[in-house]
């Protein structure tokens, strides 16, 4: 109930600060529960593919210390968050989600980097996936990066790619991992260019 209730006020206050985000290609969203992987950019990202992809409702991966503000953890887990270690990512880690995806009629944004200052892949959006039995969907988000830039209105747009499958029957091996990263990482590149052909991503915390 609170999950419908703050996205209904998050998105006003979207409209009023930064005007109306642009959702390109909702229809590559598939039936049933699947995962929303993109780069991460900026905190709020997560935010934006969740309202893209409305009606469908998301869980989250967030890390342990937002959870320690009494606020902050109210709001986490009405929204549907869960903690993460992560320095110690435990088996929780990928057992979670996996049965939130099983389970419910949750679908699960997830960033395969982890953190926003890094590039580089990690497997666990892959081994959930595969655990699961749900597509990954590969998103990737264009605009402000920081909350203060949002005021500036320059235009927000959110493109969601084709569906990518993990055969959930076979083995995954080291190379089959490497190549749907490479998938994903293509995905990502390909939605980029098709939105603005000349876009880059500076992480605005490494700027001088």
């Amino acid at each position: 109930m609170l999950y419908s209730f703050l996205r209904v006020m998050v998105n006003i206050l979207i409209y009023v600060i930064n005007g109306k985000p642009h959702y390109l290609h909702k229809d590559r969203l598939p039936k049933g529960n699947y995962i929303l992987v993109g780069p991460h950019r900026t905190w709020f990202d997560p935010i934006y593919f969740a309202l893209g992809a409305w009606p469908k409702r998301f869980s989250f991966m967030a890390k342990k210390e937002l959870f320690e503000n009494p606020v902050l953890r109210l709001i986490l887990n009405h929204v549907n968050a869960f903690s993460v270690d992560r320095q110690n990512p435990g088996p929780s880690a990928i057992k979670t989600p996996v049965n939130i995806l099983r389970k419910t009629d949750l679908s699960l944004v997830l960033f395969p980097s982890g953190t926003r200052h890094s590039e580089e892949l990690k497997g666990g959006a892959v081994l959930i996936a595969r655990l699961a039995k749900v597509p990954l969907v590969p998103t990737v988000y264009q605009g402000p990066l920081t909350f203060k830039s949002l005021f500036d209105r320059k235009q927000v747009t959110v493109a969601f790619g084709e569906p990518i499958y993990v055969d959930s029957k076979k083995r995954l091996t080291d190379d089959q991992q490497a190549q749907l990263e490479k998938d994903m990482q293509s995905a990502f590149d390909a939605l980029d260019y098709s939105v603005d052909p000349t876009f880059k991503y500076v992480d605005v915390s490494k700027k001088s």
